[in-house]
C-alpha cells in the first residue's frame, strides 16, 4: 500500500505517512478492495480511540490518520461513481457501530 499512499497528490506529510503504513495492509489489494481496506483500517482506529483518551493531545496524529483513511476510502471510491451509495452506506454502518460501541 506504500506506493498507491505515495501516489496520492497531494501526497501526506511524513508523519501521517509513517502512521497511516503501520494501520494499513502492506500488500496492495485490488482496486476494488482499497476502499474497504481504507474503511476497515478507520474503523478499527476510531474504535482504539474512543476506547482510550480519544480528546488528549496525543490522540491528535490518530484522529488525523482516522479522517484520512476515510477520506482515502471516498476519493478511491469516486473512481467508480455506482459504488458510492454502497461504500457510503457501509462507512456510515461502521462509524456509527463503532461510536456505538458495538465491536
Amino acid at each position: 500500500m506504500a506506493a498507491w499512499l505515495d501516489g496520492r497528490d497531494p501526497p501526506a506529510p511524513p508523519g501521517l505517512r509513517n502512521r497511516l503504513l503501520e494501520l494499513l495492509p502492506s500488500d496492495l489489494p485490488t482496486v476494488s478492495e482499497i476502499p474497504v481496506q481504507l474503511l476497515r483500517a478507520g474503523q478499527g482506529l476510531l474504535i482504539t480511540l474512543l476506547d482510550g483518551d480519544c480528546a488528549s493531545r496525543s490522540a491528535a496524529l490518530d484522529l488525523l490518520a482516522a479522517d484520512a483513511l476515510v477520506t482515502y476510502a471516498f476519493e478511491v471510491a469516486a473512481d467508480e461513481p455506482q459504488s458510492l451509495d454502497g461504500h457510503a452506506s457501509s462507512a456510515m454502518q461502521m462509524i456509527a457501530a463503532a461510536v456505538a460501541g458495538e465491536r
